[in-house]
């Protein structure tokens, strides 16, 4: 292998969309990049072999987790939904849309209406048969003024959902298109229909395993399921996804070979467990940012000039060096990463300026009280470290902070999204479109920052519903552009940084050489991707 294919992979910045991803870790790379590299020339090489049990150490999980699938809001619900259901498209682990249960789809010149032709042959795990009024229903679930799905948003433009034979025909009021892509959202598994009503509680699916047991913030366990419909995927015979939220007790799991991966490695200890001769560092680089949302309905961030000043007294390099030691890269407070399509390059990067800062403190007529910031571990591994040098860096323009440190366990369903100032972590997506309908747009369940009112909301919104339909790349970059400035200057939207998705794995595991970074573990479809080498 050449120094220059050597070097591409331990850049990841320097990778095209569809491979996104690098075995390697900067700060070991003498002794990671050897084995990384083995590794992937084994995966690739190698038969996909079936069975064993493949045990999953996840960094997410709250005894609040429910299977409604509406509700869904951390990456074990994700990975229990990809495990055991499956979307009318999925993003490959090449990084490409595919059709899943739609075995093709297309849309009208303006976008309006989309086709999704329904798999045949494609059974429930209890024999019911797949039918369009399954798909139909599945939609509809998160869909009218009543229901409380974090999905609702994104199909806000669905006027009609038909039945024209194989077909499940939308038509949207605007154009979109990124439908296809929408329709992936993890929110949105197809599942069965009985006695008229969608059948969500049961656990019942399409996907390559069988739910077992599924014990909400503690575990969920699958076995393979015979019948799966796609060739050459779900290999192993059992899967479990435990709960692990101590970034500690989950690295210890792994060194100790208590589970056989996990996510959400803790950056600052990557190259302690690179040492481990029985594991392997598996890291990619997408959409992944860590944020600190200001709720823009809550005093004192309901006042631009505050809001602008937490923004200026954060010291994003330090944070990108002491947090993520260095895998990764510093934010702008906008959520659009450099590996989406339209991001806004000719946006002034901001910096630490305390002056500043303390410039719109007093313009906002801030009293010198303690603000103060809800983290927890639980939001990301170092997230309250973070808040904790955002307080020192804030210190010098004149702003007070209080750090509350949140427990871990329903921190998702009692903190984020409710307290004014909270540490966060979003996936991120593939598109513009997707990531502002899913968190920022005025009536959307996840608008974490509670962005809704003012000029530049009402400007915004009119531009991701423009930038949806316009098929013209040209403008749309123009417009998703704009939508990037608003937020960035207007918005509530604190991020501070772009992470990579760092994971450890056993060398007895293998995947192949691609690996999704849409979300961590290959697109949360490690149990259906993966297999015992």
């Amino acid at each position: 292998m050449s120094k220059d294919q050597i070097d591409q992979l331990k850049n990841p910045f320097t990778m095209d969309l569809n491979r996104r991803q690098f075995v390697t870790s900067s700060l070991a790379a003498g002794i990671i990049l050897p084995t990384a590299l083995a590794a992937a020339g084994n995966a690739s090489a190698g038969a996909h072999k079936a069975g064993g049990k493949f045990r999953l150490g996840m960094g997410h999980g709250s005894t609040t987790d429910s299977l409604d699938p509406g509700t869904s809001e951390n990456g074990m619900s994700q990975n229990v939904i990809f495990a055991y259901c499956n979307h009318l498209t999925e993003v490959s682990k090449e990084g490409q849309l595919i059709p899943e249960l739609a075995s093709e789809y297309g849309a009208s010149a303006d976008a309006k209406v989309w086709t999704f032709k329904i798999r045949s042959g494609v059974t429930f795990h209890d024999g019911k048969a797949l039918t369009p009024a399954d798909v139909v229903a599945s939609f509809q679930f998160h869909m009218g003024e009543d229901t409380k799905s974090a999905g609702k948003a994104l199909l806000a433009d669905v006027t009609n959902i038909a039945i024209n034979g194989d077909d499940v025909v939308f038509t949207l009021s605007n154009g979109s298109a990124d439908f296809a892509f929408i329709v992936s959202d993890y929110h949105f598994p197809i599942l069965p229909v009985r006695d008229g009503q969608l059948d969500w509680a049961s656990g019942i699916g399409t996907g390559g395993y069988i739910m077992e047991n599924y014990e909400p913030g503690v575990r969920a366990k699958f076995y393979r399921n015979p019948n799966y419909w796609k060739q050459d995927a779900a290999h192993f015979d059992e899967v479990e996804l435990l709960v692990i939220l101590d970034v500690t007790a989950r690295q210890n799991a792994m060194m100790n070979g208590d589970v056989d991966a996990i996510g959400r490695v803790d950056p600052k200890t990557v190259h302690l467990l690179a040492r481990n001769p029985s594991l392997d560092i598996l890291e990619t680089t997408g959409t992944l940012h860590y944020t600190f949302p200001m709720r823009c309905d809550a005093a004192p961030f309901d006042n631009y000039d505050f809001r602008m000043a937490c923004k200026l007294s954060v010291d994003r390099k330090e944070l990108v060096t002491k947090i993520l030691s260095g895998h990764g890269a510093i934010g702008n407070d906008t959520p659009i990463s450099t590996a989406n399509p339209f991001h806004n390059n000719e946006l002034v990067q901001r910096a630490y300026d305390p002056d500043k800062a303390a410039f719109h403190l007093k313009k906002a007529g801030y009293d010198g009280s303690n603000v103060q910031l809800s983290a927890s571990d639980a939001a990301f591994a170092g997230a309250v470290d973070a808040a904790l040098l955002i307080k020192e860096s804030a210190a010098k323009s004149g702003l007070n902070i209080e750090v509350v440190r949140e427990p871990k366990d329903g921190y998702w369903s009692n903190v984020w999204n409710k307290k004014p100032w909270t540490a966060c972590y979003w996936g991120g997506r593939p598109t513009e479109d997707w990531m502002f309908k899913a968190a920022y747009m005025a009536d959307g369940k996840w608008n974490d920052t509670a962005w809704r009112t003012g000029a530049s909301v009402d400007r915004f919104n009119k531009l991701v519903q423009m930038g949806s339909s316009e098929l013209d790349l040209a403008k749309r970059r123009e417009i998703y552009y704009e939508c990037q400035a608003l937020v960035n200057d207007d918005g509530g939207a604190l991020i501070p940084m772009f992470a990579n998705n760092v994971h450890a794995l056993s060398k007895k595991l293998a995947h192949g050489p691609d690996v999704a970074a849409n979300w961590e573990l290959d697109g949360g479809k490690a149990a259906e991707r993966w297999w015992f080498a």
